[in-house]
Order: structure tokens, then sequence, then C-alpha cells
């Protein structure tokens, strides 16, 4: 289709509602607790000593398992990544002769979850000769708990995993009322969203407050969530005020308010990535990303003209301070600190990671790019086709460039291998633009419009086929889970690149949280307001 130069320039968006909180974490000191951080942290490398002597202890697959999810479920499993692996791939290469449902089901999840190949034909001994499953384990809660979550790593073509999930789903729901604490609670949650979308710092505080009550529970282990968790949050309050105050600087001297003030959301987002100590630079810099396009987005979004939209591509295109001549003058600032920002990120990196940093431009300027291609369509009222519109808004989620952004400050995980399959936007950063936009667009559409977007996937869909809102969003719906399945299996893959992959898998699992129930908890974000003060604020109480 061409365009002319000239076009309508849309009304102004309505304004967002401002952020939730200020300047509450420049201003914000911890509470003293009764254990000093030295203490702590003293205690802490004590027990991790303890686990470490459990986990080596454990004599039995079994035992192996149990354990190995307990450490998953406590957020802890971070400390014994090494023995882990190793336990996994030494029960992956051995046979499982289980007939026990919880067993073969976690065994199942455990490995898929790290990258290692099951076939879902495990299941089969508890099927009839007809492919049905036998009527016994609708008894078995934990068992179907565990088929029910393991069934979600599922990929393409899996039709058996698939009516797995109904069967579980079926039976847990008839039985929900009747089950006793803990597994009532576990139930419950994964039946609003399975383990393995669920983010993992969110379950960890969940499962703190039962893990007590099972059965083979052991208080070394529980104790060692707790202080690992509290002295994590005092990192993250540290980080989050630095970042809280760069924002505040960046916000004035740009000046553009039209934007969302959201970088607490932000560092949230960057968080769900990798919560671990070793990734505090990582992280802080991801957030910053995610800032910038958040304001970017907003720009092309609800302020600019569509010639201003032109011209602000054309400059991110050129990279280059010179280029602010061709600018209008609200966005000269603002540009500026583009480049001055991704400037410090190489500052902050050793010499031989300096060169990342240019994957990440690159993956802006291929946002940019995209950008403007919705802005030409919505200031010419021009509805795309259904998969067009798929593609261009897929990238303008931002998650293509933030899959590339968290690796600029991980480490040895950040390979140039890494970077270019990043950049490259296939498998499983594609899908997880796939999800993050369509999750978005659900909202939207349920929501109703308040910005001047281009049509969404949902509109184009519903134009383009002539259906009923209900199919459409169905249609949606199947794509989502459709682009989880090749995020599934991306983990088997792209094995050589597991580590990197994995960090992309808690992208995508990050969105059915700020997307659940066809919300956006990001643009709208009150409703966070009680899990940013759990991670962030309140400390684990002992």
């Amino acid at each position: 289709m061409a365009y002319s130069q000239h076009a309508t320039v849309p009304n102004t968006a309505p304004v967002f509602h401002p952020t939730v909180w200020g300047d509450f974490f420049i201003d914000y000191s911890p509470e003293i607790l009764q254990m000093s951080e030295e203490w702590m942290t003293d205690r802490s490398n004590q027990l991790k000593e303890k686990v470490l002597g459990i986990l080596e202890a454990c004599s039995t697959i079994v035992d192996q398992l149990n354990l190995v999810d307990t450490l998953q479920h406590l957020s802890i499993d971070h400390h014994f990544n090494e023995q882990i692996v190793s336990i996994l791939r030494n029960i992956h290469a051995s046979e499982s002769n289980s007939s026990n449902l919880h067993e073969v089901a976690l065994r199942f999840r455990l490995l898929r979850q790290h990258g290692l190949w099951v076939s879902p034909d495990v299941f089969n001994k508890f099927k009839d000769e007809d492919g049905a499953f036998n009527v016994h384990i609708s008894n078995d809660p934990r068992g179907l708990l565990s088929l029910y979550n393991a069934s979600y790593l599922l990929t393409h073509g899996e039709t058996g995993l698939e009516e797995s999930i109904l069967f579980a789903r079926q039976h847990l729901e008839s039985m929900e009322s009747d089950l006793k604490p803990p597994l009532a609670e576990q139930v419950r949650r994964s039946l609003q969203l399975p383990l393995p979308k669920t983010l993992k710092r969110v379950e960890a505080l969940h499962y703190m407050s039962e893990y007590k009550d099972e059965p083979m529970h052991n208080s070394s282990i529980l104790e060692l969530a707790k202080l690992d968790f509290n002295l994590l949050q005092r990192l993250h309050l540290k980080e989050l005020k630095a970042l809280s105050r760069w924002w505040r600087d960046l916000y004035k001297e740009v000046g553009l308010t039209y934007s969302r003030d959201r970088v607490v959301e932000c560092y949230l987002w960057s968080y769900t990535a990798y919560y671990e100590q070793e990734y505090s630079l990582a992280r802080i810099i991801l957030a910053k990303i995610v800032a910038i396009i958040i304001m970017t987005d907003d720009t092309y979004d609800v302020r600019a003209s569509l010639m201003e939209c032109r011209q602000f591509n054309e400059a991110i295109q050129r990279w280059e301070e010179s280029a602010i001549s061709i600018l209008p003058e609200y966005l000269k600032k603002f540009y500026l600190k583009l480049i001055s920002t991704f400037k410090e990120f190489e500052n902050e990196l050793k010499q031989d990671e300096k060169y990342r940093v240019s994957f990440s431009i690159k993956a802006f300027q291929v946002l940019s790019i995209n950008y403007l291609q919705e802005a030409e369509w919505s200031h010419h009222n021009y509805k795309p086709r259904f998969n067009d519109q798929v593609e261009v808004s897929s990238i303008c989620s931002g998650a293509p460039l933030a899959c590339v952004g968290l690796f600029v400050g991980m480490g040895d995980t950040a390979t140039k291998e890494v970077l270019k399959w990043a950049l490259g936007c296939t498998d499983a950063v594609k899908a997880s633009a796939v999800v993050t936009r369509l999750m978005n667009d659900l909202a939207s559409f349920k929501r109703g419009k308040n910005k001047n977007d281009v049509a969404s996937s949902v509109e184009c869909y519903i134009s383009e086929h002539g259906v009923t809102d209900d199919v459409a969003i169905a249609k949606i719906g199947s794509m989502i889970e459709d682009a989880w399945k090749t995020t599934n299996q991306a983990r088997f893959e792209l094995a050589q690149l597991f580590p990197a992959v994995q960090r992309v898998v808690n992208v995508s699992i990050s969105m059915w949280f700020m997307y659940a129930n066809q919300k956006d908890a990001f643009t709208f974000s009150n409703g966070l307001d009680r899990t940013i003060r759990r991670m962030f604020v309140n400390p684990i109480r002992f």
C-alpha cells in the first residue's frame, strides 16, 4: 500500500494514570530486622552446606526428584544448580520403572523443564488398551496435580498431553472442595495457572507458608529459603532505589510527561527474568531498556504526528547525535538520552563484553521500524491483514528487544552465539513476542481501545474472517497456546543454548502474570501493588 506524505494527526490519547510509587523506593528505608545482614549471610552459608549434604545423601531417584522439586518451589535451587543438573542428567539416563503417577509425572516435568526430552509415552502405563486413563488414578489428587502440571510442558502435536490436561483438570475440579491443606491450595493455584506458567518467586512465597505442612519437610531447607529471600530482597531494594533515582532524573530531563511513569513495574519485569544476586547489573540494564521501550512506544502511539514518527525513526536508524537536527524540539533531549544511555551500558561492561550493546541497539532500531509501520497504518486508518498485523505488532510488543537486552549484562551466558540467536527473533524469542502481543491485545479488546493504536489482532481477525468476538478471542487464545508449545520445544531443540533459552522462557511466563484475566496490569498498575510489596518491601517472618 502506498501512503501519502500527508495524513491526519490523531488526537492525543487519554493520559495514563500517574505512578503508584512516586519516590517511595528512593525514600524508603527497610525495617531493621532482629538479625543483622551479616548474621543472615553467615547463617545462610551454613545452611547451604547442610542442604548440599542432604542433596548428596539422597539415595533414591524418588527422593532426589522430590528434593529438587522442593528447592525449585522455594526458589533456592539457584544455589545448587550444578548438583541439580548432574542429578537430573543421571535420572534422565536411567530407566524409570515407577508405577506411581506422581513420581512419573514429576520426573517428566523436571526433566523437560531442564531441556531433557522425555516421551509422553511414559503415561501409557496409566491408560487402558483404548487409550483412556484408568479409573483408579481419578482418586489420586496428588498424582493428578502432578500430571496436570507436567502436561503443560507439551510441544506441537502432543495431543495425548492435551487430553491429559483435560482429564486431570476435570477430576481435580470435582474433588477440589474436599481436599485438605496444603494440597488444596496447590490445586487451586494450578487450576488458575499451571505451575510451568507460574512466576517462580510468586510460587515461592506461597510455598514457604505451606512447606511446613508437607509430610517430608525439613526445617533447614525452609530456614534457608526465608533467609535467602530476605537477603535478596535487601539487594533488590538497593537496585530499586538506584533505578528510581535514574528514572526520576531522566523523566524530568526529557519532559515526555505523556509517557507511562512505570519504572518500578519495569524493574518487576526484569526481576521475573532473573532474581539471582549475580545478575544485578543485567537486571538494572534490562529494566532501563524496558523503561526506554515504554517511552518510545508512547511517543509513537500517543504524541507524535506521522511526520514526527518518520523523523524519529530516521534519527534512530542514524544513531548519531547530529540527527537531533531533524527532530521536533520535544524529542531532542530524549533522543540524546537514548544514545547516552546505551553508551552508559557499554561503560558498565568489561572490555570483551562491550560489543553486546550493538546487538541491543540493532534490536531497538528494528523495533522503531515496526513502530513506524504501525503509525503509518494508524494515521491512514488502514486495517492490515491479520497475519501482517501479528508479524509487525509482535515486534512492537517490545519482547524481541527485551530478549536481546536481557543478555547484555548477563556474564558468561551471553555469548555472541546467544546474542545472534536472540536478535534473529526465531523460535522461543518469536514465541515470547507473540505471547506478549496477543495477551496484550486480549486485554485491550476486553477493556476497549483507549489509544490511537492500529487495529488489534482481535479486530483484524474479526474483520478479515467475518466472525464473532468470541470466535476471534478463541483463535487468539489457541495461538497463544501454540506459542507456548514452541517455547517448550526450544528447550530441547536448542540444548546448547539452554541457559539462555530458559531466561527467554521466564520472559514468556511473566506475561501470564502481567496479563492475567485479560487485564493489562503493567499499564493499569494499581493491581501490582500487593505483589510488589510482597517481593520488595515485606520481609519473610520467622
